[in-house]
């Protein structure tokens, strides 16, 4: 499969290069930092797969994908969640928020197989590394697994933490502050108080998601991202 990457940050290409270097069967053969260039690529070269970023210089992601009559499967790369919605009425195959983790990555890419493929992917030989969450709790910093941590549960400047155990962990934090520091492809924030693991959601509607038998409100002005992420991923 034939790659190409578009990005104006160095470190961004970079990163989507040592990802797609695990993968066996896809070839780079182009990156660029402009929306322009790239047009002028997909007209030259064979395609299967576009990794893009929204939010470039002169033209952004989406008008590319806009003004080009054809366009190959397209996964976004983005540091920002609110096109989520734009893109997927422009049938992307993913949404991918920046840091990518190779996990969030890998499922974006079965996906496309998935839609466009049927070259299998070795998962075992690519098992991600597990995430680690420093919570600094009672003077000092305790380290969880992401996978441990069902959600978090605001109560103003403090957070409670709800593990896959059934416990809870107490920590002075803003929600808003512990969120800069979760990866944005593992855990995902429904309302004004809560933050959910992606992974721990084991039903959802517009209105609420379940993790197992507790239901969590989803925050009006968080619903229509929150319901296409959920739905997509």
């Amino acid at each position: 499969m034939k790659c190409l990457l578009v990005d104006d940050e160095p470190l961004a290409i970079q990163l989507l290069e040592n990802h797609l270097s695990n993968l066996e069967g896809f070839e780079i053969v182009g990156t660029c930092n402009n929306a322009i260039r790239a047009a002028e690529i997909l007209r030259e070269v064979k395609v299967d797969l576009l990794f893009l970023d929204i939010r470039m210089p002169k033209m952004t992601g989406l008008d590319l994908l806009r003004m080009t009559k054809v366009v190959p499967p397209v996964i976004i790369t983005t540091a920002f969640r609110a096109h989520a919605m734009e893109g997927y009425e422009l049938d992307i195959v993913d949404y991918l928020l920046k840091p990518i983790t190779f996990d969030r990555f890998f499922k974006a890419v079965e996906k496309y197989l998935r839609l466009y493929r049927t070259l299998p992917v070795d998962k075992a030989a690519m098992a991600p590394s597990i995430t680690i969450v420093n919570i600094k709790s009672g003077g000092k910093y305790l380290r969880l697994s992401a996978e441990d941590i069902r959600y978090i549960e605001s109560f103003r400047d403090q957070i409670v933490i709800h593990t896959k155990d059934g416990g809870l962990i107490s920590a002075k934090y803003k929600i808003s502050d512990i969120e800069k520091e979760l990866d944005g492809n593992i855990f995902l924030r429904i309302h004004r108080s809560y933050i959910v693991n992606i992974k721990a959601i084991t039903a959802f509607n517009n209105y609420s998601v379940s993790v197992d038998t507790t239901e969590l409100p989803v925050g009006a002005s968080y619903r229509d991202f929150v319901f296409n992420i959920l739905k997509n991923c």
